[in-house]
């Protein structure tokens, strides 16, 4: 099914590149794009009918929230019926492309084609952040205007959301270079696909990105304790580390943070931030069952808006806190059962597999998930349609139950040996 690893991987970067897909042409590219992959991969089915679908633990509670919204778009328990349609098609884009995802990517193999795509695209969108920083005139690809203001980095309009597009991505690179699992003449390309984006979340200057980084490290510590291999491991980290804080160091961190300094009045203070947060729960307490309709918070929020400051609130700046006022206790269950279902399983295929090379990219899947999930505490990010498909996509790595590559030949191991 190479058709739908290369589309699902074309949705990813025109995602990335097209500001994340927030912006209506892109939602729409993004949408119609999933619509185009599951008709041709329906029928690809129809031609080749001895193949039979497969199905990952993921797909019901993610499926079971469509449908929540679905209900209320139907039924009109919606604040806003057309926000919660256009909300609902991006979710059933980003179902559907993880059901592709689990039809598409099954062997090993498979895997790890999109682990380099992964690796490789993520060291070229940190190079052009940090390029465009370097050389910052105020506009998005020093061409677009940005109407709305914004603190951007790279092709986002928002550098938060850069750092959650990398804490995704850089764990493809780290995780395998840490334990260990990677070819000694890969070494160098793959320290760079993993310093250069450690780099750029620092350059990004991102707080919840760089504490979200740490909560990754840390998740990767753990597992290093767990497995009782910390010496060696612990010291590829350090380097590894060390490589990422020389570079931005000789890059001139001081006069990018300048920068960004001179631009904090265009985002929220950390009281704007809490009051939000409040204020959603009061959201939530008036309409505990359903909510008031996904993608609805912009429409509900002002009467409940405790410390107004000129501003348009479209976002709570915490995934969780925003699915519960907007879905309420029906739609807030899936998130537990979701994350349950990944955690659980995450940590059933970690058991399984050990030190082996399967382990390690799929221990970075489920780093990669924990990071983002730590970062949408304080931001949206799910509420990037590229930043959520590829979380989707990480998700479905950390829990796919991988079968392992068959051991070498005797021949072959003996002609390896001889290479080392």
């Amino acid at each position: 099914m190479k058709f739908l690893r290369a589309g699902i991987c074309a949705l990813i970067v025109f995602g990335v590149a097209a500001h994340g897909g927030v912006e209506d042409w892109a939602r729409a590219v993004l949408i119609t794009g999933a619509g185009l992959l599951f008709l041709s991969w329906s029928l690809w089915l129809y031609f080749n009918r001895d193949e039979q679908p497969v199905f990952s633990p993921l797909l019901p509670p993610l499926a079971t929230f469509s449908l929540l919204v679905f209900s209320q778009w139907l039924f009109r328990s919606t604040a806003s019926p057309y926000n919660t349609r256009m909300e609902l098609l991006l979710l059933l884009a980003d179902l559907i492309v993880l059901f592709l995802a689990v039809q598409a990517f099954r062997t090993l193999e498979d895997w790890r084609g999109f682990v380099w795509f992964g690796m490789g695209f993520g060291f070229l969108v940190s190079i052009f952040g940090i390029l465009q920083h370097l050389t910052f005139n105020g506009k998005l690809y020093w061409i677009r205007e940005m109407h709305y203001g914004g603190v951007p980095f790279g092709p986002y309009a928002n550098r938060n959301h850069f750092a959650g597009f990398a804490e995704l991505i850089l764990p493809l690179a780290l995780v395998p270079l840490v334990l260990g699992r990677v070819r000694r003449e890969r070494l160098l390309v793959v320290g760079l696909f993993a310093v250069l984006p450690i780099a750029a979340l620092f350059f990004s200057a991102s707080r919840g990105g760089i504490l979200s980084f740490a909560v990754e490290l840390g998740v990767l510590a753990l597992v290093i304790v767990w497995r009782r291999t910390m010496g060696k491991h612990l010291l590829s980290a350090a380097a590894i580390m060390l490589g990422a804080l020389l570079m931005v160091s000789w890059l001139g961190v001081g006069q990018i943070l300048q920068r960004f300094s001179s631009m904090q009045s265009l985002e929220m203070t950390a009281g704007k931030r809490a009051s939000m947060r409040r204020d959603t729960w009061r959201i939530f307490r008036d309409h505990p069952l359903l909510g008031t309709g996904l993608g609805t918070i912009q429409i509900v929020f002002p009467p409940y808006e405790t410390l107004y400051d000129g501003k348009i609130v479209n976002h709570t700046h915490n995934d969780y806190l925003e699915a519960l006022a907007e879905t309420g206790l029906a739609g807030g269950l899936c998130c537990p059962w979701f994350l349950a279902v990944l955690f659980a399983e995450s940590l059933k295929r970690l058991r399984q597999f050990n030190n082996s090379f399967a382990g390690a990219l799929q221990l970075s899947g489920f780093i990669a998930c924990c990071g983002f999930l730590a970062h949408s505490l304080v931001d949206f990010n799910l509420h990037i349609p590229a930043n959520a498909m590829l979380f989707f996509l990480m998700a479905q790595l950390a829990t796919v139950d991988l079968p392992q590559a068959a051991p070498p030949s005797p021949r072959r191991r003996h002609r390896n040996s001889r290479n080392d």
